[in-house]
């Protein structure tokens, strides 16, 4: 079994040397449909966090409640709802989009623009209790005051979008279910490992589970970088 595994982990590594090409075309797929989804979430995510952080009104605390618990949705429980909107019998069965990369975008998106708005809404609110005062003083409507805030706390939120970003890329049960784990077509990284592995096919998906690993891994190194150099940037 030791022999066994050597030999999975030594092809695995073959596999990444020589940039083998299914493994490239899916870790290619995995990365243009998760920073697709990950695009979408923000212009969603970035601006509602920001709103709700500054603005008061009925049922605010409700609203935040509501959106922290969205960010524990079951990948599966999503990807059901959004496989039965796409299917032909759903309201948006009309354009095709079941079983395609659009698909899993749209899975992706769903799960994590709560992530990225409730992180923000935290982010700024923190910013809103030191400026708040000052922005108010200038006149600013909500409005301008959500932008200035979003701008000022940039590097805070590069971070946060990069969790999202890596919440994304991990993402197996909602893309399996809308996507169809079609080789070549809706193949991404984690599904691949999954069905590999269910195969037996041991080194192409020890290869895409290290490549995966290494892009988790250098999301947070980034994010910690860009923590640090803001930090000695602004103080």
């Amino acid at each position: 079994m030791v022999n066994d595994f050597a030999a999975a982990l030594s092809e695995a590594l073959r596999l990444i040397a020589s940039a083998d090409a299914q493994l490239a075309q899916i870790v290619a797929l995995s990365v243009r449909v998760s920073l697709a989804a990950v695009a979408f979430a923000a212009l969603a995510a970035l601006p509602l966090g920001a709103l709700l952080a500054i603005t008061r009104f009925p049922g605010r605390q409700a609203l935040v409640a509501v959106l922290n618990a969205l960010m524990g949705l079951p990948p599966v429980v999503v990807g059901l709802m959004i496989y039965l909107m796409l299917s032909r019998a759903g309201p948006l069965g009309q354009f095709g989009l079941l079983f395609t990369p659009a698909a899993m975008v749209i899975a992706q998106a769903v799960l994590i623009t709560p992530i990225i708005a409730a992180l923000t809404r935290q982010v700024i609110e923190d910013a809103w209790l030191e400026y708040a005062e000052q922005l108010r003083s200038l006149g600013a409507s909500n409005t301008d005051a959500a932008l200035t805030l979003l701008w000022d706390t940039r590097f805070a939120l590069i971070t946060v979008v990069l969790a999202g970003f890596g919440r994304a890329a991990a993402e197996v049960g909602a893309v399996m279910i809308v996507g169809g784990n079609i080789d070549g077509v809706t193949r991404v990284m984690t599904t691949a490992i999954a069905l590999e592995t269910s195969k037996g096919d041991l080194p192409l998906a020890l290869g895409l589970g290290m490549v995966l690993l290494a892009i988790i891994v250098g999301l947070n190194l980034l994010a910690h970088w860009v923590k640090l150099s803001a930090q000695r940037r602004y103080g």
